[in-house]
């Protein structure tokens, strides 16, 4: 009985060695779990570590080069941040005044075009009056023929030429450049006339204009101008007696002593 109860103790210790070997086994197997996680997260977290590292030396790396970059700039000017205030703030008044200077010139270039198709609209119409004029006192100074002034280039009425084309009696029609000195005398009083009768001015002063015109002529231009004179009061500078005859008033020099010179006034009409 004694040997039975002894096998029998030795029996539930071999079954509770068996169960702590157990629990030491799962113990150890726990273990080697947790070494195995603790082995992974240290290979992560040293990772972490190079991969900090390296940022590390980079961010060296740049702050270096920021510190030469610095040192290359020079000595720092502590007035720079006000100069900088006071130049924007030109720059910004500057940008203002460009921008009333474009905005000028752009409603000035709009009045110059306006006021250019103006000029020509008006100087188109002013210059047919002129034409249509010429052609009248030529034929009264000329006593006949006929005269006309053309524009060399109608596409650009304000900077084109003038050509002068008359024909004298008897004459074919030419260039004003191809008459007689007298003829060309005589056509530039027509078109100067011609001009007059558009706006006739209170005042105009002639200096010997038919100075080259022959007696015929002479007497011709003298009684126009005499009925020209009821608009515009003449001051005529001139040798021509034919003129002289037609004035209201004639002044003159003369020398009756040598040296001594005298002027004389005669009123025509009384």
């Amino acid at each position: 009985k004694k040997l039975a109860k002894k096998i029998e103790d030795m029996q539930k210790e071999k079954e509770n060695y068996e169960k702590d070997n157990e629990e030491v086994l799962e113990e150890v197997m726990g273990l080697e779990h947790t070494m195995q996680d603790t082995e992974i997260v240290y290979a992560t977290e040293k990772q972490k570590v190079v991969a900090i590292e390296d940022t590390i030396k980079r961010l060296e790396a740049k702050l270096e080069k920021l510190r030469n970059e610095i040192k290359e700039i020079g000595s720092v000017n502590i007035d720079s941040i006000e100069e900088y205030k006071n130049l924007k703030q030109r720059y910004d008044f500057m940008c203002e005044q460009r921008l009333d200077l474009e905005e000028s010139m752009t409603k000035l270039r709009k009045v110059i075009s306006e006021m250019t198709e103006t000029m020509k609209q008006q100087f188109k119409e002013k210059f047919e009056i002129i034409n249509k004029n010429f052609g009248e006192v030529f034929k009264e100074l000329f006593g006949g023929g006929q005269a006309e002034v053309s524009l060399t280039d109608e596409s650009n009425v304000l900077e084109s030429g003038i050509e002068i084309n008359v024909q004298p009696p008897g004459k074919k029609l030419q260039s004003m450049t191809l008459l007689s000195g007298g003829e060309k005398a005589l056509t530039a009083i027509a078109l100067l006339f011609a001009i007059l009768k558009i706006n006739p001015a209170p005042f105009c002063v002639l200096d010997e204009i038919e100075a080259a015109l022959d007696d015929v002529n002479v007497y011709r231009f003298a009684e126009y101008l005499k009925k020209f004179s009821k608009e515009t009061q003449f001051l005529v500078i001139t040798h021509r007696k034919g003129t002289m005859e037609v004035a209201d008033t004639v002044y003159g020099v003369t020398m009756e002593e040598n040296g001594i010179s005298k002027l004389l006034s005669m009123k025509l009409k009384q």
